[in-house]
């Protein structure tokens, strides 16, 4: 924490990065004018104080960020401050050596400042496009985000598993900066195994707090926290949490909604499906006026409990890059600031800031960073002096999966 962040808390920016026609004049973008766009939010982010930007990967249209990498870096080359994430990196469908390498290079780029948010994604197709199964899809993101783990953290991988071919003696390059591997957050709409996955490794659950009612959320939290502690890389409230969340805001609410509402109605998102006074009564969506939004997010923390991360998403549904800045400009100027001050209040010491890899260097000198299994590993290990496996220590077994990588 420090006077200018009394909560230590991280704000930002997630796209995904659709191309949409604007609904109020007809007009679709081009893939190259989103791209650029895109860019520019990025830019925009630091220059109005927040913390965070955040872009997903997608492989079919209507959606542009094949390539996330590629844009990061450039944001990377454009920024001084701001941490440089991913709103899903695709783990099951994309090589972990690939990851490994891409998002190393990219850290060394940005002198570190890079996370991830790995996920399975919401697009069926994409799993055959990449010669994968979607009904493998747990045990992908399992076996492959181990395999990530390892190549981040071992010097010389040898690897047999269920889903690629074998590595011998294989070395991923560039190694991480400064020995230290990017944070990691794993994101989930649904799924207990993604949140038991965080847990066993020490990393973040990111909630992506979007399309489901607070409930859904509040158990995939709760599991995720209960589970960390488990494990002991801390108490629940010491977990990192990651929220996700979506505004729109006006001087006063009548004129948010009513310019919000045709965006609201053809979004490739949720269009077409509940009123929009249906979806914000269920969902964090907040279409209002600043001081609405402040209230509605300092809250959060009374249902998830408090927490390290939270992100925005601002630029979709055919909103046009001149709204989407001045919305950029209202929420660092007069809504995260009074949510960093009230989301500090009673904050507890024992609360971990967000990660930053200032924090994750300091750590490793420390040798406190998270190792897979945590305490409970370790203490198995020791009591086990036979070579078999006990479930703390074998990922696979951790999640329920059989079988599995060695």
């Amino acid at each position: 924490m420090s006077e200018h962040n009394p909560s230590g808390m991280q704000f930002g920016i997630f796209s995904v990065g659709d191309v949409t026609q604007d609904p109020t004049n007809g007009r679709t973008p081009s893939e190259h004018e989103r791209i650029k766009d895109i860019l520019t939010i990025a830019q925009k982010v630091e220059e109005v104080g927040m913390d965070v930007f955040a872009i997903g990967q997608h492989h079919n249209p209507p959606f542009v960020p094949s390539a996330p990498t590629t844009l990061l870096g450039y944001i990377a080359a454009k920024t001084e401050r701001i941490i440089l994430s991913t709103a899903t990196t695709l783990i099951t469908t994309t090589d972990p050596v690939r990851i490994a390498e891409d998002y190393a290079t990219l850290q060394h780029i940005a002198d570190g400042r890079v996370d991830l948010v790995m996920g399975r994604g919401n697009t069926g197709p994409v799993y055959p496009w990449f010669g994968k199964d979607i009904r493998q899809g747990i045990p992908l993101a399992i076996e492959n985000y181990e395999l990530l783990y390892r190549l981040w953290h071992e010097e010389v991988v040898d690897w047999s598993g269920r889903f690629r071919t074998p590595l011998q003696g294989f070395t991923a390059t560039p190694a991480p900066l400064d020995g230290v591997a990017p944070f990691v957050w794993h994101g989930s709409i649904r799924s207990p195994e993604i949140a038991e996955q965080a847990a066993y490794y020490g990393d973040g659950f990111f909630a992506n707090n979007i399309f489901w009612p607070k409930e859904h959320y509040q158990r995939l939290i709760g599991l995720y926290r209960q589970r960390f502690e488990h494990y002991g890389h801390g108490t629940a409230e010491q977990a990192i949490v990651g929220l996700g969340g979506q505004v729109f805001m006006a001087a006063n609410s009548q004129d948010a909604v009513r310019e919000f509402r045709p965006y609201f109605n053809s979004a490739p998102v949720y269009g077409h499906g509940p009123s929009l006074e249906d979806f914000t009564e269920m969902t964090p969506l907040t279409v209002g006026s600043p001081q609405q939004v402040i209230d509605r997010y300092a809250s959060m923390r009374e249902t998830y409990g408090d927490y390290q991360r939270q992100l925005f998403l601002m630029d979709h549904a055919g909103l046009p890059l001149k709204t989407v800045l001045r919305q950029l400009d209202i929420l660092g100027e007069e809504v995260v600031p009074v949510l960093r001050r009230e989301l500090g209040v009673g904050r507890p010491a024992t609360v971990p800031d967000a990660p930053t890899f200032a924090s994750r260097v300091a750590q490793a000198r420390e040798g406190t960073l998270p190792t897979p299994g945590g305490a409970l590993a370790r203490e198995a290990a020791a009591a086990e002096a036979s070579t078999a496996q006990s479930p703390a220590a074998k990922p696979g077994a951790a999640f329920g999966i059989q079988g599995g990588a060695r």
